[in-house]
């Protein structure tokens, strides 16, 4: 059964809240642009109804694949009506909020293949046959991990200082490293997915990559930290 807020953001696309010429949903009066799903297995011609890139269902290194195919393959084709970072602004419905569940995954995957049309003018294009299945299942899984708005709050101050001491090349890599992915563990999405794609597990990733990759992190600690305020 639909939640509230599925039944929400159903009843803005009956409203006519995407009221915007196809082009733009198009990303504007460009081509949609191709996604490189090469990484990802095959998940056969048959349109599937649930999400199969899930870490539960497919482990950690598919779910970290399709996360980063999907950050692509959002920003390049989504962003322009649904937000960039999946943070809508009000044009088109937030893509965030639908649950990390089967419902959620009809709801998404019914308007990526067949678009959506009110009134005889379509809102939204179809996508089926542009991108493909895998790159719609990448760009679900990377939606679905975004975190819920005020996530990294409570860990503002401490990572402040994490992102300064990686800036000035100081402290224990490993120790920050470890430090970063506990606190991303804590990170919660606001689709209710169990884990969140943020600025500070990508921050420890690339510590765990290579300890001499402290600019990197810091960079990465300084845009989650812009984006909180």
């Amino acid at each position: 059964m639909p939640t509230k807020l599925n039944a929400a953001l159903a009843a803005i696309l009956t409203a006519g809240c995407l009221a915007v010429p196809v082009q733009i949903m198009a990303h504007g009066d460009v081509a949609p642009q191709p996604v490189n799903t090469d990484a990802l297995p095959d998940v056969g011609e048959e349109w599937l109804t649930e999400n199969p890139y899930r870490a539960e269902a497919a482990g950690d290194e598919v779910w970290l694949a399709a996360v980063k195919i999907g950050d692509s393959g959002y920003n390049q084709n989504c962003a322009r009506c649904h937000g960039l970072g999946a943070v809508s602004g009000g044009l088109a419905p937030d893509l965030r909020f639908l649950e990390a569940e089967e419902y959620g995954d009809e709801w998404f995957i019914e308007r990526f293949r067949h678009g959506y049309t009110q009134d005889g003018t379509t809102k939204m294009p179809a996508f089926e046959e542009v991108l493909g299945q895998k790159a719609a299942w990448a760009i679900r899984t990377y939606v679905e991990t975004r975190p819920e708005d005020g996530a990294l709050d409570d860990h503002a101050a401490r990572l402040a200082e994490i992102r300064d001491q990686l800036a000035a090349g100081e402290g224990d890599a490993a120790a920050l490293e470890a430090e970063l992915a506990e606190i991303a563990a804590t990170v919660t999405t606001a689709s209710g997915a169990p884990r969140a794609d943020s600025t500070v597990s990508r921050a420890a990733e690339v510590l765990a990559a290579s300890p001499d990759n402290t600019k990197a992190a810091s960079e990465l600690l300084t845009i989650g930290l812009s984006a909180a305020h």
